[in-house]
């Protein structure tokens, strides 16, 4: 065939842009967003990111500069996703969960133009760029006031509250826009849209450049996934700031949907969110679920109808699903990673399987699945070796990816770009298995897989055990030393309020444990805490909960001697952390 050109006509740099300028034009009278006694309409909204867009350009904001929101979901973060690519910048939306001092390491580490922050966040972000003139102060190489932003307050847009740090205000920047401006076209769709930070579970954070093509390609994906159809109701539970709020931002866009914004997600506000306004469709990672299921009687509404829910994050074990769907949601496992623009891989539901029983199509749908659409592929892999692990669900290695979904790399940090793309795949540091059926399961963090005595003890399975006990709430599993094997498995676990008159004991946990799984994986210490820390997005932090494990000393005889355990079975044992295992170790375990 003869060759045929490439044109203006037929190839057109792929962007988001263009879901809301489609959804201004084709649903110009549609709600488009909903907070508290404020709605807009999509004609509306593009004009307000018009708007904003003219004014951050008449505040000298030029292409591929980052522009910073301190902000939860509320209308101005939700605009900002398309006002600030519009003006041909780079968004930031930063987690609003940090401290003083990882704010202002972002601010410097991005090097912010303008920094928006809303009225609820003004004497954090004071903090934040206090500590910037500090660092401006003793550094010598830098012109006084060189690494400041410009500063935007973001005032309540139903209550204002007067607070002003400067002569800037979000709603002014809109009203004095021009509402004709004309979006900076996008002309190369490898140009940034976004600048996200990873959450910092396992390292420091570190910036990850999303690219246009990269965002509207991953939007695409999810939609089509999730099964989204027209004119869907979204409520925002997950944060904007999470991945773009896992491209959503973008995506109810696309399809002429409503936000529905909570400024704050608690239980009251969700139910009665739901039911005002008829939700179809909402994104949470499974911190929401206690969120949903400790609802007191007053502030629990009866879905009148079924809420499509994707979830993610952490993964929830299969009692929680279940617990979940019997209030009327009904839920899409999901996993994705910052570098991979949020969801890489959707648990995609098969009728077959409607017709096992509950708890197998709970435990089928608690698996991470199958990648979507922009991931070209996805496997597990021995790193050592970079060979495929068997599909027979047991064999563990590193979960890779590679696809146009994936980062366009880290932020002035080439070694770790290099490192994370390493042999053509990216690397995401999870440990996992495939079973026949090609569906992915993860269980762990590289970081988090426990090796005692030269066995692999995933502290997902042993987290899903923990999580049956009818009084745990929350729970997760570390390494914690072992004179004898090395290491061992310890529980940290936060229990429900007012679910018994009877205290649970360390004991307790160890036995209910002891008859759900193999012994070597039974936890050797259990610690109670009020609550566990957790990401803004609802991760366990278990970086925290390993250094309070290191001071823990753990007896050798732990088991009963009336109590002789079963030894694992040779065949499930990893190959992902291989370790000797020689006579002398199997004697020793025979005698516990």
């Amino acid at each position: 065939m003869e060759r045929l050109a490439k044109c203006q006509a037929n190839s057109t740099p792929l962007t988001p842009l263009t879901m809301i300028k489609r959804a201004a034009a084709a649903y110009p009278d549609r709600i488009s967003l909903i907070y508290e006694g404020t709605h807009f309409t999509w004609s509306q909204t593009y004009e307000r990111c018009c708007r904003l867009a003219s004014s951050l350009c008449s505040l000298n904001v030029f292409k591929n500069d980052v522009v910073s929101v301190l902000a939860p979901n509320i209308p101005a973060t939700y605009e900002m996703h398309f006002a600030v690519p519009m003006a041909g910048a780079v968004l930031n939306t930063i987690n609003t969960r940090l401290d003083a001092k990882n704010v202002a390491t972002i601010l410097r580490h991005s090097e912010a133009k303008v920094f928006f922050v809303d009225c609820q966040s003004v004497p954090l972000a004071r903090d934040a760029l206090r500590l910037l003139v500090a660092a401006g102060d003793h550094d010598p190489s830098q012109h006084p006031n060189s690494n400041i932003p410009l500063l935007v307050v973001i005032d309540d847009i139903d209550s204002p509250t007067g607070i002003h740090l400067g002569e800037l205000e979000y709603e002014h920047l809109v009203q004095q826009g021009d509402p004709n401006y004309m979006p900076v076209e996008v002309v190369d769709e490898w140009d940034p849209i976004a600048l996200n930070y990873t959450s910092g579970t396992t390292s420091e954070p570190k910036g990850v450049v999303y690219s246009h093509r990269g965002a509207y390609l991953s939007t695409l994906s999810l939609i089509l996934g999730w099964e989204m159809g027209s004119e869907p109701v979204y409520l925002w539970t997950l944060p904007m700031f999470h991945c773009n709020g896992w491209t959503f931002t973008w995506g109810v866009a696309a399809r002429g949907g409503t936000n529905v914004c909570l400024r704050s997600p608690t239980a009251l506000q969700i139910y009665r969110s739901i039911t005002l306004h008829r939700v179809t469709h909402m994104c949470c990672a499974p911190i929401i679920f206690n969120v949903l299921l400790e609802a007191k009687p007053e502030e629990r509404i009866p879905l009148a109808s079924s809420v499509h829910l994707l979830t993610g994050g952490a993964p929830p074990p299969a009692s929680l699903l279940q617990k979940v769907e019997a209030l009327g949601f009904h839920v899409t496992h999901a996993y994705g990673l910052t570098e991979a623009t949020g969801p890489a891989l959707l648990c995609e539901w098969q009728s077959k399987w409607d017709e096992l029983p509950q708890d197998d199509q709970a435990r089928l749908k608690a698996r991470q699945g199958i990648s979507v659409l922009t991931v070209a592929d996805v496997d597990v892999k021995d790193i050592a070796t970079m060979r495929s692990v068997a599909h027979d669900g047991r064999t563990m290695g590193e979960i890779v990816l590679h696809g146009s979904g994936i980062m366009k790399g880290y932020f002035k940090d080439e070694r770790a770009t290099s490192k994370a793309f390493e042999s053509g795949w990216f690397h995401t540091g999870d440990v996992g298995v495939i079973h026949p059926d090609g569906y992915l399961e993860i269980k762990d963090r590289s970081k988090d897989v426990i090796i005692s005595g030269g066995e692999n003890i995933s502290s997902v399975e042993v987290e899903d055990v923990l999580f049956k006990h009818p009084r745990v709430l929350e729970a997760a599993v570390v390494a914690m030393p072992h004179p004898r094997w090395g290491e061992s498995p310890c529980a940290f676990i936060a229990l429900k309020p007012n679910s018994g008159s009877c205290a649970v004991t360390e004991d307790e946990i160890i036995s209910f444990c002891r008859q759900n799984l193999p012994h070597f994986m039974v936890p050797r210490k259990v610690e109670f805490l009020p609550e566990l820390p957790k990401t803004s997005t609802g991760k366990i932090q278990k970086f925290q909960l390993r250094s309070l494990a290191q001071k823990f000393v753990v007896s050798e005889n732990v088991y009963s001697p009336n109590k002789k355990p079963t030894l694992p079975h040779t065949e499930s044992r990893s190959r992902y952390h291989p370790r000797p295992r020689n006579h002398e170790q199997i004697l020793e375990l025979s005698r516990l």
